[in-house]
């Protein structure tokens, strides 16, 4: 087997930042998780998702692409809308990326 130049003990994370693919994968994940974390709440307090719309003041149909985690495309405000709603808020924060990482 040939080891790839360049390749050794570089992260996955480098992998898709040179495929351009790291923030796409990055979104992703994190909508994955968002939208687990919304469902686990609303199971642990027996919300279903009429009474979960309800409490948003949106339609079951926006909540369905909230919690579909295939569905990258979402407001923040929804979010916070969806959390609120579960007794939870949303936190974000800015942290170093790639580039100002490997700067270091």
């Amino acid at each position: 087997m040939t080891k790839r130049k360049g390749r050794v003990g570089s992260s996955f994370d480098d992998f898709l930042e040179e495929e351009g693919l790291l923030e796409e994968v990055t979104a992703g994940a994190v909508k994955k998780v968002l939208a687990l974390q919304l469902r686990q709440a609303m199971k642990q307090q027996r919300i279903t998702k009429v009474a979960m719309a309800r409490r948003m003041r949106t339609s079951r149909s926006q909540l369905d692409r909230l919690l579909d985690p295939a569905n990258s495309r979402v407001q923040l405000d929804t979010l916070y809308k969806a959390a609120s709603a579960v007794g939870h808020m949303v936190r974000l924060e800015l942290a170093d990326g790639p580039a100002r990482r490997a700067a270091r």
